[in-house]
């Protein structure tokens, strides 16, 4: 069902539109972590850690998909917020006909350079198979990513968060199921997981499809209105790549990370695997209020109720604020419960590991916190150079402190130079948004 957020209370409004996107978000990391539980309990730490080197690899691919889907659906939440429906739709069919063929020709370049960029970022051999399976079949899944993201996405822009919720919630369900199916009674391995991922998002995909061409008709599109409008993909391109740059250098830096990481061996890499998806699972729904602020912003842009996007922001923030200090306490205190449902409780290294990093990392919470909430209300009025910027200047703190800190901390680097990072974009953004939000009237410039 579409939602108009140019109407009533901004705070309400925000919530309602994020809850769904939160258990969606925290639905989406379930994927990855189900397989790491499954395949670290009933394969090994090898197995752990063959997955977790290959997941920054995989994410720069599916997150660069998933970044042109954000771009997209600014540009609909825009045209959706200023009732121009018949563009829209040239839009949502611009768009789903370049990203498919975008994604098909990138699953390709995928396969074919995997094993080249485990050996690259210094993959030990012993995992370096395992790891490349695994890729090979993700991305071999790709096409499914992309039209479960375009069409998220699209419904999302036009304010329902509810329905790619059920359809994620089941594919989570299906890749529980047949992760135990393939992994722990049919021996598959590591590969086992990942046909299982690829199963589900193809479930997911399929699902989100049939419900847009049966139930809702604002972006149904016909055959005759499969065309590509060479004046919006101009436009569909301009946002896409920036948002799709921005995706793919937040997991590039991930994987430089990874090879800073991959030195200190198996039990170093088991942990980090484990602790940056527990990282990943609590900061979602940060994630998850970014989106809402950017169709809240974008919807709001387009009708042209500029002092409704300020108000938005400062309720966001708050929003932000409590969950982003309940999260912290949760992490810090049970980190080592945490560390123990990913390893059994004979891997004490990897545990203590484990336990310092993430103890370390839940003080930065809230820091993610306000620069998604910014990072959101930056691309949802259209200024993507900002987020690209902030998240650029955001990167490349990152890599550098780690490379430097990682012989004195060890992995506990990381979370030094990404708390770092996070207070830099903040302040960066947060100087942006004084210079472009002191006066609303200047909210839609440029």
């Amino acid at each position: 069902m579409a939602i108009d957020m140019t109407q009533g209370s901004s705070s309400k409004i925000l919530i309602t539109f994020a809850i769904p996107m939160v258990f969606g978000n925290i639905l989406q990391q379930l994927y990855n972590t189900t397989d790491a539980v499954i395949v670290g309990r009933f394969i090994g730490k090898d197995a752990l850690a063959a997955v977790g080197v290959a997941n920054p690899i995989m994410s720069i691919a599916i997150f660069f998909i998933f970044g042109i889907c954000i771009g997209t659906s600014v540009l609909i939440s825009q045209l959706f917020g200023a009732g121009k429906f018949d563009v829209m739709k040239r839009e949502v069919s611009t768009a789903l006909i370049v990203g498919a063929i975008f994604t098909v020709a990138m699953s390709l370049v995928c396969i074919v350079l995997s094993r080249w960029v485990l050996m690259l970022i210094g993959t030990p051999v012993g995992i370096l198979n395992d790891a490349d399976i695994y890729l090979k079949i993700i991305f071999g899944g790709l096409i499914f990513s992309f039209l479960y993201n375009f069409y998220s996405s699209a419904l999302s822009a036009i304010g329902d968060s509810r329905t790619p919720l059920f359809f994620l919630l089941i594919s989570c369900i299906m890749n529980g199921i047949l992760c135990v199916i393939f992994v722990v009674y049919l021996k598959l391995g590591v590969a086992g997981s990942a046909i299982a991922t690829v199963i589900a998002q193809g479930i997911s995909s399929i699902l989100c499809i049939f419900y847009v061409y049966t139930k809702n008709p604002i972006i149904k599109l016909n055959a005759n209105e499969l065309v590509i409008d060479k004046t919006l993909l101009s436009k569909t391109i301009h946002y896409s790549w920036v948002t799709a740059l921005q995706q793919t250098c937040i997991y590039i830096g991930r994987l430089l990370v990874q090879g800073v990481v991959n030195p200190f061996g198996t039990n170093a890499i088991a942990a980090f695997n484990s602790v940056t998806r527990v990282d990943s699972f609590m900061l979602a729904p940060g994630d998850s209020f970014a989106s809402s602020m950017s169709t809240y912003a974008a919807q709001n842009r387009g009708a042209g109720k500029r002092d409704r996007i300020v108000e938005g922001y400062k309720n966001a923030n708050i929003l932000i604020a409590v969950y982003s200090i309940i999260t912290s306490l949760i992490v810090f205190i049970g980190a080592e419960a945490i560390m123990r449902f990913f390893v059994l409780g004979s891997e004490v290294e990897v545990i203590i590991i484990g336990v310092k990093y993430l103890r370390l990392m839940s003080i930065f919470y809230i820091v993610s916190g306000f620069c998604n909430i910014l990072q959101g209300l930056f691309r949802g009025i259209g200024k993507l150079h900002i987020t690209l910027i902030a998240t650029l200047m955001q990167i490349f703190i990152r890599v550098v402190l780690s490379l430097i800190l990682a012989p004195y901390f060890g992995i506990s680097a990381v979370a030094y130079a990404v708390g770092i990072g996070w207070v830099t974009m903040l302040i960066f953004e947060g100087a942006v948004y004084k210079k472009y939000f002191k006066r609303t009237n200047k909210l839609i410039e440029g």
